[in-house]
């Protein structure tokens, strides 16, 4: 059995209405947005975000869900598909999943309205039902993937990060939306409770980890579905590179510096960069960060009395930073 097919497995049937719920939640008047959001729901990817919300929230409940949690875990996936519609755009990207992208098939300006809708329907369905926990719930996220995106264009025109700033971007651009996952479940069907925040905490973890793996394909040599070397061209600033700035040499640094501001183009000059970063330790020391955050995932996982969710949750901390790609 497949890893992702494990970790479904205990929340099958709530995950098969969900789809259907999520359809629906989808549906317009103008056949273009249908046909457009026709397209999003049948290229879907693992819908692991779906799966926290139902996971947490039988974990705390007995093994129960109610209508709340749906609505949750159909918030979390409008707002998802929004930001990524949007970020396409903003990327320039013609593809998502090996498939065309919306802005390929339908342009920008009808990828940026789709993903408005998206993101106006996410929304729209909390107060719809009075869900006004569920929708701060969201709509921090949302707020903090827009400053971490921001922060992350602004520090990549300097090249001047630390650890710590780069710990606030993955946190808010990555972390957030995982987080607000798991806060959903647990708020879905124990509101006002500890546990709101403390699988907030769980998320943000994971989060974290699935980040600094993400950084780490970087260097990789295995087709994971993105360039090798790809972040370094867009001068995106990962763990591995910023603890190799932070420790190397004056001339090391400039020369570095120099590399990934005025030579990312240079396939020679990458290569280069990735050996160099390999070599002074950079994905050792990235590596050790990710499996601290997962051990900081599971420490809170396993305060809880052991059952199939709270299995299936484990396997999910361990898929983050195992995965292939």
């Amino acid at each position: 059995m497949k890893v992702v097919s494990q970790i479904k497995d205990p929340v099958i049937l709530e995950m098969e209405l969900f789809e259907k719920k999520f359809r629906e939640s989808m549906s317009s008047k103008v056949a273009l947005l249908n046909r457009i959001t026709y397209y999003i729901v049948n290229r879907k990817g693992k819908q692991m975000r779906p799966m926290f919300v139902f996971l947490t929230a039988k974990l705390l409940n007995n093994g129960e869900v109610n209508e709340r949690t749906y609505r949750g875990a159909s918030i979390i996936e409008l707002i998802h598909t929004a930001s990524l519609v949007h970020d396409d755009v903003v990327d320039e990207s013609n593809k998502r999943r090996g498939f065309f992208s919306i802005n390929a098939l339908w342009k920008n300006k009808i990828a940026v309205l789709v993903g408005d809708y998206l993101f106006s329907k996410g929304l729209l369905l909390s107060l719809d039902h009075g869900d006004f926990d569920l929708l701060r719930i969201i709509s921090v996220a949302v707020r903090e993937m827009s400053e971490g995106e921001l922060l992350q264009i602004e520090k990549a025109r300097r090249l001047d990060i630390v650890e710590d700033v780069y710990y606030d971007i993955i946190r808010q651009k990555t972390a957030t939306l995982i987080a607000a996952c798991c806060s959903m479940g647990a708020c879905s069907v124990k509101p006002d409770s500890e546990e709101v925040e403390t699988f907030r905490k769980f998320g943000e973890y994971c989060g974290m980890a699935f980040q600094i793996k993400d950084d780490l394909f970087d260097y990789g040599n295995q087709q994971i579905g993105k360039p090798t070397g790809i972040d370094i061209k867009e001068q995106k600033m990962t763990l591995p590179l910023i603890h190799v700035l932070n420790t190397c040499s004056k001339t090391e640094k400039k020369w570095l510096i120099n590399s990934v501001k005025n030579h990312n183009r240079d396939k020679k000059r990458v290569k280069e960069v990735i050996q160099f970063v390999k070599d002074q330790g950079g994905l050792d020391y990235a590596e050790n960060k990710m499996h601290e955050f997962k051990r900081l995932a599971l420490d809170i996982l396993l305060t809880y009395p052991q059952t199939n969710y709270r299995d299936s949750l484990e396997l999910m901390v361990n898929y983050v930073v195992d995965r292939k790609k």
